[in-house]
């Protein structure tokens, strides 16, 4: 029986690249969508805003693997049967991360104490310009931390995409085991190619946490 050796460790290298590719589309697509959601939230509208709601507890009411089997299901339905895995995986990923980000992000414009809007508001500056100018500044500083923190568990979440035949770092470790049948030292490597990607990432949002120091301001 073959044991495992560098042509598995390379399989895995190139299933950890993909893994890196969906977080990419997902944290970019989902940060779009979630922005807007963000902004949606906490519009004068009545209408806007409960749009806006509805659809952030239906996403975060929804398990991600429900959410990937009907984005899968649903494309085929409407005759995209043929699109690749990775689209179907980005799309699933990206509404799921939108609806948290938009959360985290309107939690964070909402943090910002209402005298700075009324001290915009005093230099007749435009609605959109105390947002952009005066608000998202301050939000983006209190934003940075759990917002890296959030791409960690998106990084985590791409292995579900395997549902709908994404073959990504996990599912690359369920291959290779399925062909030589070494459970430990494959899952044990896949362990340590999650860590190498989440590691930094956990970091990174700790330094952000300490240098921004924002409940302290």
């Amino acid at each position: 029986m073959p044991t495992f050796g560098p042509q598995h460790l390379w399989f895995l290298l190139q299933a950890a690249g993909w893994t890196l590719a969906l977080s990419a589309i997902a944290f970019i697509g989902g940060g779009l969508l979630g922005f807007c959601v963000a902004l949606a939230r906490i519009s004068p509208n009545r209408i806007v805003r409960g749009l806006a709601t509805v659809y952030v507890q239906v996403v975060q009411g929804t398990p991600l693997l429900i959410l990937l089997f009907m984005i899968y299901f649903g494309l085929a339905i409407a005759g995209f049967d043929q699109l690749p895995a990775l689209i179907a995986a980005g799309a699933g990923l990206t509404i799921y991360a939108s609806g948290f980000l938009g959360e985290i992000w309107r939690g964070c414009i909402e943090a910002v104490p209402k005298t700075q809007w009324e001290a915009a508001e005093c230099l007749a500056l435009s609605p959109w310009q105390r947002l952009t100018r005066v608000v998202l500044p301050q939000a983006m500083r209190l934003a940075t931390a759990p917002t890296v923190g959030f791409l960690v568990q998106i990084v985590k979440n791409t292995s579900l995409a395997s549902v709908v035949g994404f073959v990504e770092l996990s599912q690359a470790g369920k291959l290779i085991n399925n062909s030589i049948f070494q459970p430990f030292i494959i899952f044990v490597t896949v362990a340590i190619f999650y860590f190498a990607i989440c590691y930094p990432l956990s970091a990174w949002s700790r330094g952000l946490e300490r240098r921004l120091n924002v409940g302290r301001r």
